[in-house]
């Protein structure tokens, strides 16, 4: 007999985990999160749990703190005998940091990998990890799910004309690849140099936009100062149009204010992380069917890859 599956969702993403228990077809878990005067967190379940097999939603922004309410999340379940603990983090937070490129620096992933794993995660469940080798750090089965999934109905709809899609940085240019391949369309790539973090020195475009309909991929915004800068040096380059298509909006400090001055139609972004505030630029479609349905595979032995486009 297969057992019992209940959802809960952390404080960070309360909306989505709503939505995502739905499409799965049933109501979220019943979950307290306490928080002691100091901001110490203690969250509790108010229903049973045992023999079940528990999925906890959580993306970890800022990291710090919702990274240490899911793993105290995941504790309570395994000390009231869950079955298993699958993780579901639609956005993992440190990501970025996958890699020593200089010298006495963290690797921030792999911390965060270890300290899921040691209080006795079964299962982890995210979407659009900043490197796919992330998965690596994991000795537990990892999910890796497709935002363009989701997004890439969407960008086909417009019916873009003279598509073309473009890597706001080098670094991302196996990405854009990846989403260009289902379009069957070329890519062009904006090479920057940066002085220190969240600040570009100098851009150029590597490639030929002229009358062209241009869309930038890439897995998350911050600052929104690379994709600015991006959108509005192609529209010097005679481009037609360019919008933004990306996973996770962080849309930090001025990104709101960039996003609305810059030449940017739209940024078209996923869910993985609530929307702080209004924007008419941006536009959001939800990754909670994905994540459903990845679920209702896991629980069935099913396979996660059938769900990719």
């Amino acid at each position: 007999m297969e057992p019992i599956v209940k959802i809960f969702a952390g404080t960070a993403s309360q909306e989505l985990g709503h939505h995502i228990a739905e499409c799965y077809g049933q109501p979220l878990g019943d979950l307290t999160v306490q928080r002691f005067a100091d901001n110490e967190l203690g969250p509790s379940f108010n229903e049973s749990v045992r023999g079940c097999e528990v999925f906890l939603i959580q993306s970890t922004f800022p990291p710090s703190e919702h990274l240490m309410e899911l793993m105290l999340m995941v504790d309570a379940c395994k000390r009231a005998s869950a079955h298993k603990v699958n993780i579901v983090m639609p956005y993992m937070g440190y990501a970025r940091q996958d890699r020593k490129d200089k010298p006495r620096v963290s690797i921030g992933a792999k911390v965060v990998a270890n300290i899921i794993q040691s209080v006795g995660t079964d299962r982890l469940m995210a979407c659009d990890l900043h490197a796919g080798q992330i998965q690596g750090f994991f000795d537990i089965p990892v999910d890796h799910l497709d935002g363009a999934t989701v997004t890439a109905p969407y960008i086909k709809s417009l019916n873009l004309e003279n598509l073309i899609f473009a890597s706001p940085d080098v670094g991302g240019v196996v990405r854009t690849r990846a989403y260009a391949k289902k379009f069957g369309a070329e890519i062009v790539v904006c090479d920057k140099m940066r002085l220190r973090a969240n600040e570009i020195a100098s851009m150029q475009v590597i490639g030929d936009v002229k009358g062209m309909d241009v869309v930038f991929v890439d897995d998350m915004v911050d600052t929104a100062g690379t994709i600015c800068k991006a959108a509005d040096l192609v529209m010097e380059r005679g481009a037609r149009s360019v919008r933004a298509v990306i996973t996770h909006p962080l849309l930090s400090g001025p990104a709101h204010e960039r996003i609305r001055a810059s030449s940017l139609t739209e940024l078209i972004t996923t869910d993985t992380i609530p929307q702080r505030e209004p924007n008419e630029k941006i536009r959001v479609i939800s990754v909670a069917p994905l994540f459903a349905a990845a679920i209702r595979n896991v629980v069935t032995h099913d396979s996660i890859s059938s769900l990719f486009i």
